[in-house]
Protein backbone atom coordinates (compact mmCIF):
# COMPACT_ATOMS: atom_id res chain seq x y z
CA UNK A 1 0.00 0.00 0.00
CA UNK A 2 1.08 3.49 -1.00
CA UNK A 3 1.64 5.10 2.36
CA UNK A 4 2.25 8.74 0.96
CA UNK A 5 -0.86 8.35 -1.12
CA UNK A 6 -3.13 11.85 -0.63
CA UNK A 7 -6.39 12.44 -1.66
CA UNK A 8 -9.38 10.16 -2.70
CA UNK A 9 -10.05 6.76 -4.58
CA UNK A 10 -13.72 7.24 -6.96
CA UNK A 11 -15.06 4.23 -7.63
CA UNK A 12 -17.64 4.68 -9.76
CA UNK A 13 -20.85 1.36 -9.71
CA UNK A 14 -20.34 1.24 -6.18
CA UNK A 15 -23.84 -0.35 -5.44
CA UNK A 16 -23.53 -2.85 -7.94
CA UNK A 17 -25.57 -6.00 -8.56
CA UNK A 18 -24.34 -9.01 -10.32
CA UNK A 19 -20.97 -9.54 -9.33
CA UNK A 20 -20.82 -6.38 -7.40
CA UNK A 21 -17.44 -5.88 -8.15
CA UNK A 22 -17.57 -2.09 -7.06
CA UNK A 23 -18.70 -2.76 -3.71
CA UNK A 24 -16.20 -5.03 -3.16
CA UNK A 25 -13.64 -2.74 -4.14
CA UNK A 26 -14.60 -0.31 -2.06
CA UNK A 27 -14.58 -2.91 1.13
CA UNK A 28 -11.01 -4.12 0.18
CA UNK A 29 -9.94 -0.69 -0.14
CA UNK A 30 -11.60 0.21 3.18
CA UNK A 31 -9.94 -2.67 4.78
CA UNK A 32 -6.54 -0.82 4.07
CA UNK A 33 -7.19 2.37 5.45
CA UNK A 34 -7.64 3.87 2.32
CA UNK A 35 -9.67 7.27 1.81
CA UNK A 36 -12.93 5.86 -0.61
CA UNK A 37 -15.71 8.25 -2.21
CA UNK A 38 -18.26 5.93 -3.61
CA UNK A 39 -20.24 6.71 -6.68
CA UNK A 40 -23.94 5.48 -6.87
CA UNK A 41 -27.17 6.06 -9.22
CA UNK A 42 -29.44 6.19 -6.14
CA UNK A 43 -30.06 6.00 -2.46
CA UNK A 44 -31.04 2.91 -0.89
CA UNK A 45 -29.75 0.08 1.75
CA UNK A 46 -26.62 -0.71 -0.43
CA UNK A 47 -25.89 3.60 -0.66
CA UNK A 48 -26.02 2.63 3.76
CA UNK A 49 -23.80 -0.04 3.15
CA UNK A 50 -20.95 1.38 2.17
CA UNK A 51 -21.23 4.33 3.91
CA UNK A 52 -21.01 1.91 7.03
CA UNK A 53 -17.49 0.75 5.72
CA UNK A 54 -16.00 4.27 6.20
CA UNK A 55 -16.68 5.52 2.66
CA UNK A 56 -18.01 8.49 1.58
CA UNK A 57 -21.05 8.10 -0.63
CA UNK A 58 -22.13 10.50 -3.63
CA UNK A 59 -25.43 10.05 -5.82
CA UNK A 60 -24.97 10.71 -9.34
CA UNK A 61 -25.46 9.71 -13.08
CA UNK A 62 -22.24 8.73 -15.37
CA UNK A 63 -23.45 9.95 -18.30
CA UNK A 64 -24.16 13.86 -16.73
CA UNK A 65 -20.45 15.27 -16.77
CA UNK A 66 -21.57 17.61 -13.56
CA UNK A 67 -21.93 14.69 -11.71
CA UNK A 68 -19.24 13.26 -12.83
CA UNK A 69 -17.23 16.32 -12.04
CA UNK A 70 -18.43 16.77 -9.28
CA UNK A 71 -17.55 13.14 -7.99
CA UNK A 72 -14.04 13.17 -9.03
CA UNK A 73 -13.27 16.50 -7.53
CA UNK A 74 -9.89 15.76 -4.90
CA UNK A 75 -9.30 12.00 -6.24
CA UNK A 76 -6.57 11.07 -7.52
CA UNK A 77 -7.50 7.62 -8.72
CA UNK A 78 -10.52 6.21 -9.96
CA UNK A 79 -12.16 2.69 -10.92
CA UNK A 80 -13.98 3.02 -13.77
CA UNK A 81 -17.06 0.73 -13.92
CA UNK A 82 -20.58 0.09 -14.67
CA UNK A 83 -23.96 -1.82 -15.46
CA UNK A 84 -24.11 -3.35 -18.86
CA UNK A 85 -26.17 -0.47 -20.37
CA UNK A 86 -26.71 1.39 -23.70
CA UNK A 87 -24.92 4.44 -22.64
CA UNK A 88 -21.36 2.71 -21.64
CA UNK A 89 -19.44 4.19 -24.09
CA UNK A 90 -20.57 7.54 -23.47
CA UNK A 91 -19.90 7.46 -19.64
CA UNK A 92 -16.61 6.25 -20.41
CA UNK A 93 -16.25 9.32 -22.65
CA UNK A 94 -17.42 11.71 -19.87
CA UNK A 95 -15.50 10.22 -16.82
CA UNK A 96 -12.15 10.66 -19.38
CA UNK A 97 -12.68 13.85 -20.75
CA UNK A 98 -13.51 14.83 -16.96
CA UNK A 99 -10.25 13.25 -15.58
CA UNK A 100 -8.27 14.56 -18.68
CA UNK A 101 -9.34 18.20 -17.88
CA UNK A 102 -8.17 18.09 -14.23
CA UNK A 103 -5.14 16.49 -15.22
CA UNK A 104 -3.50 15.24 -11.78
CA UNK A 105 -4.63 11.94 -11.98
CA UNK A 106 -2.32 9.46 -10.86
CA UNK A 107 -4.33 5.69 -12.06
CA UNK A 108 -7.48 5.22 -14.34
CA UNK A 109 -8.68 1.56 -13.61
CA UNK A 110 -10.87 0.33 -16.22
CA UNK A 111 -12.70 -2.79 -16.29
CA UNK A 112 -13.42 -3.97 -19.52
CA UNK A 113 -13.84 -7.66 -20.80
CA UNK A 114 -11.45 -10.58 -21.99
CA UNK A 115 -13.63 -11.16 -24.99
CA UNK A 116 -12.12 -7.58 -26.44
CA UNK A 117 -8.51 -9.03 -26.65
CA UNK A 118 -9.99 -11.16 -29.89
CA UNK A 119 -11.71 -8.33 -30.88
CA UNK A 120 -10.48 -5.47 -33.76
CA UNK A 121 -12.33 -3.00 -35.18
CA UNK A 122 -12.69 -4.88 -38.67
CA UNK A 123 -14.05 -8.01 -36.37
CA UNK A 124 -16.32 -7.60 -34.12
CA UNK A 125 -19.02 -9.35 -32.11
CA UNK A 126 -22.93 -8.68 -32.00
CA UNK A 127 -22.75 -7.34 -28.55
CA UNK A 128 -23.20 -4.08 -28.62
CA UNK A 129 -21.85 -4.14 -24.90
CA UNK A 130 -18.49 -5.70 -26.00
CA UNK A 131 -18.68 -3.58 -28.96
CA UNK A 132 -18.53 -0.20 -26.44
CA UNK A 133 -15.73 -1.77 -24.43
CA UNK A 134 -13.27 -2.30 -27.18
CA UNK A 135 -14.09 1.61 -28.39
CA UNK A 136 -14.08 2.44 -24.95
CA UNK A 137 -10.28 1.07 -24.40
CA UNK A 138 -9.69 2.68 -27.85
CA UNK A 139 -11.01 6.19 -26.01
CA UNK A 140 -8.75 5.86 -22.83
CA UNK A 141 -5.78 5.19 -24.54
CA UNK A 142 -6.09 8.12 -26.72
CA UNK A 143 -6.78 10.35 -23.71
CA UNK A 144 -3.41 9.68 -22.63
CA UNK A 145 -4.65 9.03 -18.60
CA UNK A 146 -2.63 6.77 -16.55
CA UNK A 147 -4.48 3.67 -17.47
CA UNK A 148 -4.85 0.25 -16.29
CA UNK A 149 -7.48 -2.25 -17.75
CA UNK A 150 -8.78 -5.20 -16.52
CA UNK A 151 -10.33 -7.52 -18.65
CA UNK A 152 -12.31 -10.46 -16.62
CA UNK A 153 -13.69 -13.47 -18.93
CA UNK A 154 -17.21 -14.45 -17.76
CA UNK A 155 -18.51 -13.94 -13.98
CA UNK A 156 -19.32 -16.73 -12.04
CA UNK A 157 -21.83 -14.31 -10.26
CA UNK A 158 -22.88 -14.08 -14.25
CA UNK A 159 -26.76 -15.67 -14.68
CA UNK A 160 -25.19 -18.62 -16.26
CA UNK A 161 -23.77 -20.20 -13.78
CA UNK A 162 -25.15 -18.78 -10.93
CA UNK A 163 -28.74 -17.54 -10.98
CA UNK A 164 -30.18 -19.80 -13.85
CA UNK A 165 -28.25 -22.88 -13.06
CA UNK A 166 -29.43 -22.88 -9.98
CA UNK A 167 -33.03 -22.74 -10.85
CA UNK A 168 -32.46 -25.43 -13.26
CA UNK A 169 -30.45 -27.29 -10.60
CA UNK A 170 -33.23 -26.75 -7.96
CA UNK A 171 -35.49 -27.98 -10.28
CA UNK A 172 -34.26 -31.42 -12.02
CA UNK A 173 -30.36 -31.42 -11.02
CA UNK A 174 -29.16 -30.01 -14.24
CA UNK A 175 -27.66 -26.98 -15.99
CA UNK A 176 -29.27 -25.98 -19.19
CA UNK A 177 -27.27 -23.77 -21.30
CA UNK A 178 -26.47 -23.63 -25.06
CA UNK A 179 -22.53 -24.02 -24.40
CA UNK A 180 -22.26 -26.97 -26.51
CA UNK A 181 -18.84 -28.49 -26.56
CA UNK A 182 -17.08 -25.08 -25.75
CA UNK A 183 -15.03 -24.82 -23.13
CA UNK A 184 -14.92 -22.27 -20.35
CA UNK A 185 -13.26 -20.04 -17.11
CA UNK A 186 -15.06 -18.30 -15.39
CA UNK A 187 -14.13 -16.02 -13.01
CA UNK A 188 -15.22 -14.80 -9.35
CA UNK A 189 -16.07 -11.11 -8.88
CA UNK A 190 -13.96 -10.91 -5.53
CA UNK A 191 -10.91 -12.24 -7.47
CA UNK A 192 -11.53 -9.63 -10.08
CA UNK A 193 -12.05 -6.64 -6.72
CA UNK A 194 -8.57 -7.62 -5.48
CA UNK A 195 -6.99 -7.55 -8.36
CA UNK A 196 -8.03 -4.10 -8.63
CA UNK A 197 -8.06 -2.83 -4.85
CA UNK A 198 -3.95 -3.72 -5.55
CA UNK A 199 -3.44 -1.69 -8.57
CA UNK A 200 -5.55 1.33 -6.41
CA UNK A 201 -3.75 0.75 -3.69
CA UNK A 202 0.06 0.76 -4.77
CA UNK A 203 -0.71 1.61 -9.00
CA UNK A 204 2.82 2.79 -10.27
CA UNK A 205 3.48 -0.49 -11.18
CA UNK A 206 0.60 -1.44 -13.23
CA UNK A 207 -0.58 2.05 -15.58
CA UNK A 208 -0.15 0.97 -19.30
CA UNK A 209 -1.06 -2.65 -18.21
CA UNK A 210 -3.47 -4.89 -19.56
CA UNK A 211 -4.68 -7.62 -17.08
CA UNK A 212 -6.74 -10.45 -18.41
CA UNK A 213 -8.68 -12.62 -15.03
CA UNK A 214 -9.92 -15.90 -15.49
CA UNK A 215 -10.44 -18.95 -13.20
CA UNK A 216 -8.13 -21.78 -12.93
CA UNK A 217 -9.16 -23.93 -15.20
CA UNK A 218 -10.84 -24.24 -18.63
CA UNK A 219 -13.50 -26.72 -19.18
CA UNK A 220 -15.96 -28.15 -21.15
CA UNK A 221 -19.71 -27.52 -19.22
CA UNK A 222 -20.23 -31.65 -18.32
CA UNK A 223 -16.75 -31.22 -16.10
CA UNK A 224 -18.31 -27.90 -14.50
CA UNK A 225 -21.61 -30.08 -13.92
CA UNK A 226 -18.98 -32.06 -12.01
CA UNK A 227 -17.67 -29.57 -10.20
CA UNK A 228 -21.54 -28.77 -9.07
CA UNK A 229 -21.46 -32.18 -8.60
CA UNK A 230 -18.60 -32.11 -6.22
CA UNK A 231 -19.75 -28.85 -4.17
CA UNK A 232 -23.47 -29.74 -3.61
CA UNK A 233 -22.86 -33.62 -2.93
CA UNK A 234 -25.21 -34.75 -5.22
CA UNK A 235 -25.42 -35.89 -9.61
CA UNK A 236 -25.81 -32.67 -11.16
CA UNK A 237 -25.78 -33.20 -15.32
CA UNK A 238 -25.30 -30.52 -18.22
CA UNK A 239 -27.97 -30.40 -20.54
CA UNK A 240 -26.85 -28.73 -24.22
CA UNK A 241 -29.86 -27.02 -25.39
CA UNK A 242 -29.96 -25.81 -29.44
CA UNK A 243 -29.15 -21.93 -28.92
CA UNK A 244 -32.71 -20.99 -31.20
CA UNK A 245 -34.53 -23.08 -28.37
CA UNK A 246 -32.80 -21.49 -25.75
CA UNK A 247 -33.12 -17.52 -26.88
CA UNK A 248 -36.64 -18.30 -27.58
CA UNK A 249 -37.92 -20.11 -24.32
CA UNK A 250 -35.51 -19.11 -21.73
CA UNK A 251 -33.76 -16.03 -22.47
CA UNK A 252 -36.64 -14.00 -24.02
CA UNK A 253 -38.98 -14.92 -21.29
CA UNK A 254 -36.56 -13.07 -18.57
CA UNK A 255 -37.57 -9.66 -19.67
CA UNK A 256 -34.37 -8.50 -20.15
CA UNK A 257 -33.95 -5.05 -21.70
CA UNK A 258 -32.61 -5.53 -25.60
CA UNK A 259 -28.89 -4.23 -24.72
CA UNK A 260 -28.47 -7.02 -22.03
CA UNK A 261 -30.71 -9.96 -24.51
CA UNK A 262 -28.54 -9.15 -27.39
CA UNK A 263 -25.18 -9.14 -24.80
CA UNK A 264 -26.08 -12.32 -23.48
CA UNK A 265 -27.04 -13.89 -26.55
CA UNK A 266 -23.51 -13.28 -28.38
CA UNK A 267 -21.84 -14.48 -24.69
CA UNK A 268 -23.86 -17.81 -25.56
CA UNK A 269 -22.84 -18.31 -29.12
CA UNK A 270 -18.91 -17.48 -28.22
CA UNK A 271 -19.60 -20.14 -25.90
CA UNK A 272 -20.69 -22.55 -28.45
CA UNK A 273 -18.06 -21.17 -30.86
CA UNK A 274 -15.26 -22.06 -28.15
CA UNK A 275 -13.83 -17.93 -28.04
CA UNK A 276 -14.44 -18.45 -23.86
CA UNK A 277 -11.42 -20.89 -24.18
CA UNK A 278 -9.27 -18.91 -22.31
CA UNK A 279 -6.59 -19.03 -19.37
CA UNK A 280 -3.96 -16.79 -17.69
CA UNK A 281 -2.08 -16.47 -14.37
CA UNK A 282 -2.90 -12.60 -13.62
CA UNK A 283 -5.36 -13.18 -10.78
CA UNK A 284 -2.34 -15.42 -8.97
CA UNK A 285 0.58 -13.44 -10.31
CA UNK A 286 -1.24 -10.10 -8.63
CA UNK A 287 -2.62 -11.93 -5.73
CA UNK A 288 0.13 -14.02 -4.75
CA UNK A 289 -3.01 -16.54 -4.50
CA UNK A 290 -4.58 -18.61 -7.26
CA UNK A 291 -8.20 -17.55 -8.39
CA UNK A 292 -11.23 -18.92 -7.20
CA UNK A 293 -12.45 -22.45 -9.01
CA UNK A 294 -16.03 -23.60 -9.74
CA UNK A 295 -16.28 -26.17 -7.04
CA UNK A 296 -15.26 -23.59 -3.99
CA UNK A 297 -17.56 -21.05 -5.28
CA UNK A 298 -20.81 -23.43 -6.01
CA UNK A 299 -19.77 -24.89 -2.18
CA UNK A 300 -20.18 -21.06 -0.90
CA UNK A 301 -23.26 -20.92 -2.58
CA UNK A 302 -24.87 -23.94 -2.07
CA UNK A 303 -28.02 -22.35 -0.08
CA UNK A 304 -28.94 -21.32 -3.53
CA UNK A 305 -29.25 -24.84 -5.12
CA UNK A 306 -31.80 -25.83 -2.68
CA UNK A 307 -33.98 -28.46 -4.16
CA UNK A 308 -37.47 -26.61 -2.70
CA UNK A 309 -35.69 -22.70 -3.76
CA UNK A 310 -38.46 -20.17 -5.98
CA UNK A 311 -37.48 -19.63 -8.99
CA UNK A 312 -35.37 -16.07 -8.93
CA UNK A 313 -36.54 -12.96 -10.86
CA UNK A 314 -34.19 -11.26 -13.33
CA UNK A 315 -33.76 -7.39 -13.70
CA UNK A 316 -31.24 -7.30 -14.99
CA UNK A 317 -26.98 -8.07 -15.19
CA UNK A 318 -23.69 -6.40 -14.73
Amino acid sequence: MDSKFKGLILVTGAAGRVGAVGRTVVELLRQRGLPVRALVRREDERADALRATGAEVVVGDLTLATDVARALEGCRRIYFGMSVSAPYLEATVIAAAVARERGDLEVFVNISQMTVSQMTLAKMTDSPQQRQHLLAEQVLNWSGLPTVHVRPTVFLENFFFLDWAAESIARDDTIQLPFGAGRTSPVAAQDVAEVIAIILSNPAAHVGKVYELTGPRCQDMHAVAAEYSSALGRSIKYVDVPLEQWRDQELRNRNLPEHVFEHLLTMARLHSANRYDRITPDVEAITGRPALGIRDFIAKHADLFATNRQPMKTSGTS
